[in-house]
């Protein structure tokens, strides 16, 4: 009995600490700022619809010329991904359909962007795609600006 107790307490005390740990990393990502809640996934070929399959909840951060972006469920203290500006194309944009509704934040918007060869499509919300769109157009004179 003692020792189930014992075992009972130390889950508690791992699991706490976790919890801890997930939240210690959230505000450490957000503490230089320009981050924003958004969704990521690599885009469905045209013929397949993955409904609402394939998206990550994360958070993603501006970073001088660059979007960082973190998965939320995630111990690891670097970025999953690295979007840089001048390589970002955007394709198109749409509201989430079917099923991607109960997957998304509930005021998503789809994003269709290009990255070094990559399809892929974010879901933010709207003031976050503005902002987005927005620091895309701000790119330095010369550098060529991709947003449909």
């Amino acid at each position: 009995m003692i020792v189930s107790v014992e075992v009972l307490i130390t889950v508690i005390v791992v699991a706490v600490l976790g919890l801890f740990v997930f939240g210690l990393r959230r505000r450490l990502i957000q503490r230089p700022g320009g981050t924003f809640d958004c969704s990521l996934r690599p885009a469905p070929p045209e013929d397949v619809d993955p409904g609402g399959k394939g998206w990550v909840y994360g958070v993603a951060r501006y970073s001088g010329d660059r979007v960082e972006w973190f998965r939320v469920f995630s111990y690891a203290p670097r970025p999953r991904r690295v979007l840089e500006r001048p390589s970002i194309e955007v394709l198109g944009r749409r509201q989430p359909q079917g099923s991607e509704e109960l997957a998304l934040l509930s005021d998503a918007v789809v994003l269709s962007c290009a990255h070094k060869g990559a399809t892929l499509e974010l879901a933010m919300s709207d003031d976050a795609l503005t902002g987005f769109l927005a620091w895309l157009e701000a790119a330095p004179p010369g550098q060529r600006v991709n947003v449909a």
